[in-house]
Protein backbone atom coordinates (compact mmCIF):
# COMPACT_ATOMS: atom_id res chain seq x y z
CA UNK A 1 0.00 0.00 0.00
CA UNK A 2 1.26 3.37 -1.13
CA UNK A 3 2.32 5.22 1.91
CA UNK A 4 2.26 8.98 0.84
CA UNK A 5 -0.13 10.52 -0.84
CA UNK A 6 1.37 13.06 -2.71
CA UNK A 7 4.99 15.28 -3.28
CA UNK A 8 2.67 17.75 -1.41
CA UNK A 9 2.01 15.15 1.72
CA UNK A 10 5.31 13.40 1.44
CA UNK A 11 6.85 17.21 1.75
CA UNK A 12 4.86 17.80 4.95
CA UNK A 13 5.48 14.57 6.29
CA UNK A 14 9.25 15.09 5.64
CA UNK A 15 9.00 18.77 7.49
CA UNK A 16 8.56 17.56 10.54
CA UNK A 17 11.72 15.71 10.75
CA UNK A 18 13.61 19.51 9.64
CA UNK A 19 11.67 21.09 12.71
CA UNK A 20 15.54 21.82 14.23
CA UNK A 21 15.61 24.42 11.09
CA UNK A 22 12.56 26.44 11.86
CA UNK A 23 12.95 30.22 10.95
CA UNK A 24 17.06 29.93 10.68
CA UNK A 25 18.20 33.09 8.67
CA UNK A 26 21.11 31.28 6.93
CA UNK A 27 18.98 28.33 5.52
CA UNK A 28 18.12 27.49 2.17
CA UNK A 29 15.89 24.92 0.81
CA UNK A 30 17.05 23.36 -3.42
CA UNK A 31 14.76 21.51 -4.96
CA UNK A 32 16.05 19.05 -7.76
CA UNK A 33 13.38 19.90 -10.73
CA UNK A 34 10.48 18.78 -11.54
CA UNK A 35 9.31 16.20 -8.87
CA UNK A 36 11.56 17.88 -6.08
CA UNK A 37 9.72 21.33 -6.47
CA UNK A 38 6.18 20.26 -4.47
CA UNK A 39 7.93 18.57 -1.76
CA UNK A 40 10.64 21.20 -1.48
CA UNK A 41 7.72 24.01 -1.68
CA UNK A 42 6.09 22.21 1.78
CA UNK A 43 9.29 21.42 3.88
CA UNK A 44 10.37 25.75 2.42
CA UNK A 45 6.69 26.89 3.89
CA UNK A 46 7.10 25.15 7.40
CA UNK A 47 10.57 26.26 7.63
CA UNK A 48 10.27 29.33 6.60
CA UNK A 49 13.07 29.10 4.68
CA UNK A 50 13.54 30.38 1.11
CA UNK A 51 13.33 28.19 -2.17
CA UNK A 52 15.41 27.56 -5.16
CA UNK A 53 16.72 24.85 -7.39
CA UNK A 54 19.47 22.63 -8.46
CA UNK A 55 19.68 21.96 -12.49
CA UNK A 56 21.00 18.37 -12.81
CA UNK A 57 19.86 15.80 -15.47
CA UNK A 58 19.80 11.75 -15.21
CA UNK A 59 21.66 10.28 -17.63
CA UNK A 60 19.82 7.78 -18.85
CA UNK A 61 20.84 4.49 -20.62
CA UNK A 62 19.55 4.72 -24.29
CA UNK A 63 16.44 1.84 -23.89
CA UNK A 64 16.51 1.76 -20.66
CA UNK A 65 16.14 5.53 -19.73
CA UNK A 66 15.07 4.88 -15.91
CA UNK A 67 18.52 3.14 -15.05
CA UNK A 68 21.02 6.05 -14.27
CA UNK A 69 24.49 5.57 -15.85
CA UNK A 70 25.34 8.97 -14.74
CA UNK A 71 24.00 12.54 -14.12
CA UNK A 72 25.14 15.78 -15.18
CA UNK A 73 24.58 19.79 -14.00
CA UNK A 74 23.93 22.46 -15.39
CA UNK A 75 28.04 23.75 -14.98
CA UNK A 76 28.73 20.73 -17.12
CA UNK A 77 29.86 18.11 -14.21
CA UNK A 78 29.07 14.78 -15.21
CA UNK A 79 29.83 11.89 -12.83
CA UNK A 80 29.35 8.87 -14.37
CA UNK A 81 27.84 5.86 -12.23
CA UNK A 82 30.97 3.45 -12.62
CA UNK A 83 29.19 0.73 -11.90
CA UNK A 84 26.41 0.86 -14.61
CA UNK A 85 29.14 1.91 -17.45
CA UNK A 86 31.55 -0.94 -17.22
CA UNK A 87 28.25 -3.86 -17.13
CA UNK A 88 26.86 -2.62 -19.95
CA UNK A 89 29.64 -1.93 -21.62
CA UNK A 90 28.93 1.88 -22.55
CA UNK A 91 31.05 3.64 -24.79
CA UNK A 92 32.15 7.83 -24.55
CA UNK A 93 30.49 8.29 -27.65
CA UNK A 94 27.36 7.12 -26.19
CA UNK A 95 27.77 9.08 -22.63
CA UNK A 96 28.86 12.03 -24.55
CA UNK A 97 25.40 12.45 -26.70
CA UNK A 98 23.23 11.91 -23.63
CA UNK A 99 25.01 14.75 -21.91
CA UNK A 100 24.87 16.90 -25.03
CA UNK A 101 21.17 15.98 -25.00
CA UNK A 102 20.49 16.65 -21.32
CA UNK A 103 22.49 19.60 -21.18
CA UNK A 104 20.27 21.09 -23.61
CA UNK A 105 17.39 20.31 -21.81
CA UNK A 106 19.55 21.87 -18.63
CA UNK A 107 19.39 25.06 -20.64
CA UNK A 108 15.91 25.11 -21.44
CA UNK A 109 15.01 24.74 -17.71
CA UNK A 110 17.29 27.58 -16.56
CA UNK A 111 15.59 29.83 -18.60
CA UNK A 112 12.38 28.62 -18.11
CA UNK A 113 12.48 28.73 -14.45
CA UNK A 114 14.85 30.65 -13.43
CA UNK A 115 12.44 33.81 -14.78
CA UNK A 116 14.32 36.94 -13.46
CA UNK A 117 15.15 35.32 -10.19
CA UNK A 118 18.39 36.42 -8.78
CA UNK A 119 20.28 33.23 -7.61
CA UNK A 120 20.67 32.45 -3.94
CA UNK A 121 23.29 32.79 -2.16
CA UNK A 122 24.59 29.98 -1.39
CA UNK A 123 28.00 29.90 0.83
CA UNK A 124 28.09 29.84 4.45
CA UNK A 125 24.09 28.72 4.39
CA UNK A 126 22.94 25.64 5.19
CA UNK A 127 21.90 23.81 2.12
CA UNK A 128 18.40 21.33 2.55
CA UNK A 129 18.55 19.52 -1.08
CA UNK A 130 15.11 18.21 -1.46
CA UNK A 131 14.04 15.25 -3.84
CA UNK A 132 11.15 13.44 -4.31
CA UNK A 133 12.94 10.00 -3.86
CA UNK A 134 16.41 8.61 -4.15
CA UNK A 135 17.23 5.00 -5.79
CA UNK A 136 20.74 4.93 -7.12
CA UNK A 137 21.67 8.60 -5.60
CA UNK A 138 23.64 9.25 -9.11
CA UNK A 139 21.74 12.61 -9.51
CA UNK A 140 21.48 13.80 -6.14
CA UNK A 141 25.69 13.17 -5.49
CA UNK A 142 26.10 15.23 -8.81
CA UNK A 143 24.02 18.01 -7.38
CA UNK A 144 26.00 17.75 -4.10
CA UNK A 145 29.46 18.54 -6.38
CA UNK A 146 28.21 21.00 -8.07
CA UNK A 147 26.83 22.71 -4.31
CA UNK A 148 29.88 21.83 -2.46
CA UNK A 149 31.65 24.30 -5.26
CA UNK A 150 29.99 27.31 -3.40
CA UNK A 151 31.03 26.23 0.16
CA UNK A 152 27.81 26.10 2.52
CA UNK A 153 28.92 25.49 5.68
CA UNK A 154 26.37 22.22 5.69
CA UNK A 155 24.15 19.75 3.59
CA UNK A 156 21.18 18.15 4.75
CA UNK A 157 19.97 15.63 1.82
CA UNK A 158 16.01 15.27 2.71
CA UNK A 159 13.98 12.96 0.46
CA UNK A 160 10.60 10.80 1.56
CA UNK A 161 12.15 7.87 0.28
CA UNK A 162 15.62 6.51 0.21
CA UNK A 163 16.62 3.58 -1.02
CA UNK A 164 18.40 1.43 1.69
CA UNK A 165 21.47 1.01 0.87
CA UNK A 166 21.72 4.66 -0.83
CA UNK A 167 20.90 5.88 2.51
CA UNK A 168 24.09 4.70 3.74
CA UNK A 169 26.47 5.87 0.85
CA UNK A 170 24.84 9.21 1.25
CA UNK A 171 25.25 9.47 4.90
CA UNK A 172 28.53 9.32 4.69
CA UNK A 173 29.20 12.19 2.31
CA UNK A 174 26.74 15.41 4.04
CA UNK A 175 26.28 16.37 7.64
CA UNK A 176 22.50 14.91 7.23
CA UNK A 177 20.01 12.43 5.80
CA UNK A 178 16.49 12.39 6.17
CA UNK A 179 14.14 10.17 5.16
CA UNK A 180 10.47 8.68 5.85
CA UNK A 181 10.63 5.54 3.97
CA UNK A 182 14.23 3.52 3.67
CA UNK A 183 12.58 0.13 1.59
CA UNK A 184 14.65 -2.86 0.67
CA UNK A 185 13.79 -3.91 -1.96
CA UNK A 186 12.77 -0.37 -3.33
CA UNK A 187 10.97 -1.30 -6.48
CA UNK A 188 10.78 2.13 -7.55
CA UNK A 189 10.14 5.87 -5.68
CA UNK A 190 6.37 5.49 -7.35
CA UNK A 191 5.35 2.51 -5.72
CA UNK A 192 5.86 4.43 -2.64
CA UNK A 193 3.20 6.90 -3.61
CA UNK A 194 -1.17 7.02 -4.29
CA UNK A 195 -0.39 9.92 -6.80
CA UNK A 196 3.22 9.97 -8.49
CA UNK A 197 2.00 11.91 -11.93
CA UNK A 198 4.87 14.23 -13.64
CA UNK A 199 5.01 17.53 -12.35
CA UNK A 200 4.09 19.97 -15.02
CA UNK A 201 6.51 22.91 -15.84
CA UNK A 202 3.52 24.90 -15.42
CA UNK A 203 3.05 23.67 -11.77
CA UNK A 204 6.81 24.32 -10.81
CA UNK A 205 6.76 27.66 -12.03
CA UNK A 206 3.94 28.63 -9.81
CA UNK A 207 5.26 26.97 -6.54
CA UNK A 208 8.47 29.44 -7.55
CA UNK A 209 6.42 32.20 -7.44
CA UNK A 210 4.43 31.99 -4.79
CA UNK A 211 7.23 30.74 -2.56
CA UNK A 212 9.27 34.25 -4.00
CA UNK A 213 6.54 36.32 -3.29
CA UNK A 214 6.17 35.27 -0.02
CA UNK A 215 9.40 36.60 0.96
CA UNK A 216 8.42 40.29 0.41
CA UNK A 217 5.10 39.99 2.22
Amino acid sequence: MPLLRNRADAGQQLATQLTHYVNQSNVLVIALPRGGVPVAFEIAKELNAPLDLCLVRKLGVPGMNELAMGAITSDGVILLNDEVVSELDISPQIIEQVATNEMRELCRQAYLYQDDRPPSRIHDHILILVDDGIATATTIRAAIVMLQKQQPCQIVVAAPVIKAGTYETLKTEVEEVVFLINPKPLYSIGFWYEDFSQTSDEELKQLLAIKYRSKYR
